[in-house]
């Protein structure tokens, strides 16, 4: 035999530089959207105010702007698709690695500078998947094993595995292609278990020297693993779709069970788990607006004796969930005015809520004038839930929903 002869466990005759790349043809669609999508998230939270994690990432920092607020859905369809796609590719992702084991373990596993450079991308690529697969997927089921801050090391987590896909893109496009192009795809899909062959031997180490009878066609193996990804679909794309599919998202972070009646949706971060008293939030509590006059205290009944304004929006988390309520409530320009802003600049809105990455918020301009941006007191026709944000909290469009603070004791509005 050849020097890439593989054990029993490696000669499944399926694997080729074919299959291979159909795989990685599926990942070359889906992981850029990932990519895209997780980096618009970070510039979502407002890195130009200091308040995105990590916070001084040198020469990576990413362009700052300012998010805009429409369309309303904005952050729930970007952080939909970087949660639900990434967790759709996995089963892709695994079966991409499968095809491409013989190739781990090749030896020498160096022959030649361009060899050196692949194998340099590989374990970038391959091992950045991995460490944002497990610290994504442990992040939105909120288990927090892993001993770090999954923020700082997903970001940096994600340009290491940038740099591997990137390089690895360049090297193995032009295979790809080739690949892609040695046989139908229609001729596979058509082919039984019983006239599966193997692909012709390479030299890229794919091709087992000794393969065994197939136990399924290739059609069976995209089956399958296609199968697998819409397993994952189900499973997941409820949480941000909302609807029948809801029921199906088996999941979500944290269950299904929200609370009752108007107040039944997700809950992100508990009033208990915030440390909320019921002193802070009775009938003393007192808004403070400040701007350019003398700052203005105003309790819940002066509030809902304002102009009120109320709008069916969408709140979306960064663990990829969202829900649409009906939002009631002053809107934040009109705060504004009252607390004698004249040109208005960002916000400042802090919480009750004492210690916490999430416990204030700066909003940009044009945050604070969007007719729909407001300090809400009611949802669904009721009355905040303690839970949700009694005795009110900020809802604006297309907001990263930690930044829709709850729990609001004060706004800061500032002039440009």
């Amino acid at each position: 035999m050849s020097g890439n002869s593989r054990g029993p466990r490696l000669r499944s005759p399926l694997r080729g530089p074919w299959l291979t790349s159909v795989f990685g043809l599926v990942l070359l669609i889906g992981l850029p959207i990932v990519i895209v999508t997780g980096l618009l998230s970070y510039i979502a939270y407002g890195p130009q105010f200091g308040q995105a994690r990590p916070g001084d990432v040198g020469w990576l920092h990413l362009p700052y702007f300012a998010w805009p607020t429409r369309p309303s859905w904005l952050y729930r369809l970007t952080q939909g698709l970087h949660v639900g796609l990434g967790l759709i590719l996995v089963p892709i992702v695994l079966a991409k690695l499968w095809s491409v084991i013989p190739k781990l373990f090749v030896f020498p596993p160096v022959r030649s500078a361009a060899q050196a450079l692949e194998r340099l991308s590989l374990i970038a690529l391959v091992g950045g998947a991995l460490f944002e697969i497990i610290t994504g997927v442990l992040n939105i089921q909120y288990d927090y094993i892993f001993g770090f801050d999954f923020y700082t090391a997903h970001y940096w987590g994600a340009w290491v595995f940038i740099a591997g896909f990137v390089t690895h893109t360049v090297l193995k496009v032009p295979l790809m292609v080739r690949s892609l192009r040695s046989r139908s795809f229609r001729d596979v899909l058509r082919t039984s278990r019983a006239d599966t062959r193997p692909e012709p031997p390479d030299d890229n180490g794919l091709v087992a020297d000794d393969p065994t009878s197939p136990t399924m066609s290739r059609r069976g193996a995209l089956a399958l693993v296609g199968g697998g990804a819409a397993l994952v679909a189900v499973l997941s794309v409820g949480q941000t779709t909302g609807g029948l599919l809801r029921n199906a998202a088996l999941l979500l972070p944290r269950g299904r069970s929200y609370g009752d009646g108007p107040n039944d949706f997700q809950i992100n971060r508990t009033a208990a788990a915030a440390q909320i008293t019921p002193e802070q939030t009775d009938d003393t509590w007192r808004l403070s607006v400040a701007g350019d006059a003398v700052p203005v205290q105003l309790s819940r009944n002066q509030l809902h004796a304002m102009t009120l304004h109320s709008a069916s929006l969408p709140i979306a988390c960064v663990e990829g969930w969202s829900t649409t309520e009906t939002w009631t409530g002053v809107r934040l320009r009109d705060l504004a005015t009252a607390a004698g802003v004249t040109a208005f600049g960002s916000a400042k809105v802090t919480s009750l809520e004492r210690s916490g990455a999430f416990n204030q918020a700066v909003l940009t301009a044009d945050q604070v004038l969007d007719a729909d941006a407001m300090l809400a007191l009611d949802v669904n026709g009721a009355e905040l839930s303690l839970d949700h944000g009694y005795p009110a909290r900020i809802i604006v469009p297309a907001l990263p929903g930690v930044h829709n603070t709850k729990w609001v004791q004060a706004i800061e509005f500032r002039e440009e």
